[in-house]
């Protein structure tokens, strides 16, 4: 698996908006071949400032299946409107540790 990284800046005053059109947006890539998650998170120290981390099985699925559907075409509609600058993504491959989830105990 690989992992796509896109930090999000959003324009000022588009929050909520954002997020809004993100919750039907991510049905879209959920439904991708090679999809295999999906995490939006907000930065808690920077106003308007996301992380998008999505794991695909290859770079290809994301960057040709994905990108090259007709479905990206309704994800950039709904999203690409919100940022600025625009992202840049990068993918990553696992090295060494585990996956976080929403149920590790950080005790």
């Amino acid at each position: 698996m690989i992992l796509e990284l896109a930090p999000l800046q959003v324009r000022p005053g588009q929050a909520d908006a954002f997020e809004q059109a993100f919750a039907k947006a991510q049905r879209i890539i959920a439904s991708m071949p090679g999809y295999r998650g999906h995490t939006l998170q907000r930065c808690l120290e920077v106003d308007n400032k996301y992380v998008l981390l999505v794991g695909w099985d290859s770079v290809a699925d994301h960057e040709q299946g994905f990108r090259g559907s007709p479905a990206y075409q309704e994800w950039k509609r709904l999203l690409h409107h919100f940022y600025d600058p625009f992202p840049t993504v990068e993918h990553y491959q696992p090295v060494s540790g585990e996956l976080l989830s929403e149920t590790a105990d950080n005790g």
